[in-house]
């Protein structure tokens, strides 16, 4: 033993050299561990040298393409999954940028601000479309717009069909074939429009103001609620939409014969109906789903504070599969220019405010009933927990025999009872 000042004991094994003839057969991994242990053991030491190659070594000679086949089918499932993910992606961009490119130069022709970067459109270049839009996810895409007179700003939401994973495109087109109740799931532009409604002064900075602005040049307009639609939408909008349940459903010759109109009055529809809305819708066409003007929540209220009118327009489209948005673009133009109409001709007679307004009354009246009753059976139950704990608390100090009889008064009052009502029917 060396070391013995570190208390160690190191032992150096030496193995005879030339321990596998040349003419030896392969050597297996357990007869070279064995052989291993025992030269070890022996005292021995191993070389290499003059040492055959054999074919246990040689992986090569070992494996051959067929041992892969698991592999194989793996990478090339991968690959396939990826060439599409990634095709896909590129499709719905490619959507997106074809849409920007399209409405890119009306929108900027028609509000001070495009996009999210924050750079004026004025003076600048109508068809330099970067920036417009945004995306959000791989199948959704927002765009934003301000700075116009009677509009305080615009979202503009595109939702594509999920082309980079065809499994879950085929599903959900299976699930829409199958139930009509559920929409079907296509590629549509959803635009959000927010009018100031006279309230300019508290959403925007006031550049010397020195007078009360003159009446015709408020942006305030009446509220109410009025939607074009088209037929193959108009059963799933009443159902879903809480503000077009108010309206009632009213053919226009004027239209086209798969559009209606939803109106709360035959006088708002005459002032809103134009001759340039009417040719907008026509051209269009199936591609159109629906124009809306409210002023009421489109989810059901449930309380009171949810009933606060707030106005808004809507207008949603479904985008061709060409890009091809020529019969788009007077669609897209009236819906921008609509708050200019709204502020002048959405006026009404008393009458006809009055007819509106009982409508909402009626709703307001029905979430005031509900509610009243939500409270009656909360405070009852807190009447019966309130009981029941008195009366636990009551039991609680009793010793057996007084809790029996109190249980048996409890029983004979509750036969009472039901005697009296069996009685009461009879």
């Amino acid at each position: 033993c060396a070391h013995m000042a570190t208390n160690k004991c190191y032992t150096r094994f030496h193995l005879p050299t030339n321990v596998v003839p040349a003419d030896a057969a392969s050597p297996t991994p357990s007869s070279l561990t064995g052989k291993l242990f025992t030269m070890l053991g022996s005292g021995g030491q191993i070389s290499t040298v003059g040492r055959p190659y054999t074919k246990w070594y040689n992986v090569h000679e070992r494996f051959t393409l067929a041992d892969f086949k698991g592999e194989a089918y793996i990478i090339a499932i991968a690959t396939v999954l990826l060439t599409v993910h990634f095709i896909g992606v590129r499709s719905n961009r490619a959507k997106a940028d074809a849409w920007s490119k399209a409405n890119g130069p009306l929108m900027k022709q028609q509000y001070a601000m495009v996009g999210f970067g924050g750079t004026p459109t004025i003076g600048s270049d109508l068809n330099d479309t970067r920036g417009v839009l945004r995306e959000k996810s791989l199948f959704e895409f927002q765009s934003y717009m301000t700075g116009r007179r009677n509009a305080a700003f615009t979202d503009v939401n595109l939702v594509l069909n999920r082309r980079f994973n065809p499994l879950i495109m085929l599903l959900e087109k299976g699930i829409t074939f199958m139930w009509d109740t559920i929409a079907p799931v296509n590629d549509q532009c959803e635009m959000i429009t927010y009018p100031f409604d006279g309230l300019e002064s508290k959403t925007i900075r006031q550049v010397a103001l020195t007078a009360e602005p003159k009446a015709q040049e408020k942006s305030t307009f009446d509220g109410f609620v009025w939607a074009v639609v088209n037929k193959n939408q108009m059963k799933r909008l009443r159902e879903e939409r809480y503000d077009l349940s108010l309206t009632f459903t009213k053919d226009s010759p004027k239209l086209p014969i798969w559009a209606t109109i939803m109106s709360e009055s035959a006088e708002i529809t005459d002032a809103l109906l134009t001759k340039d809305l009417i040719a907008a819708i026509e051209k269009a066409g199936d591609l159109f789903d629906y124009f809306v003007v409210t002023d009421q929540p489109g989810q059901k209220p449930a309380t009171i504070e949810e009933t606060v009118p707030r106005k808004r327009l809507f207008c949603r489209y479904r985008l061709p599969n060409d890009n091809n948005y020529e019969n788009l673009l007077p669609l897209i133009e009236q819906f921008l220019t609509f708050p200019d109409l709204l502020v002048s001709s959405a006026h009404f007679r008393p009458e006809v405010l009055r007819k509106v307004k009982s409508v909402r009354d009626e709703a307001i009246a029905t979430i005031k009933r509900n509610a009243e009753a939500e409270k009656a059976e909360e405070r009852a139950a807190e009447r019966e927990r309130s009981k029941k704990a008195k009366r636990e608390e009551v039991l609680a100090s009793m010793d057996a025999k007084a809790q029996k009889k109190y249980l048996d008064r409890e029983r004979e009052k509750e036969v009472r009872k039901m005697q009296k009502k069996s009685t009461m029917r009879a």
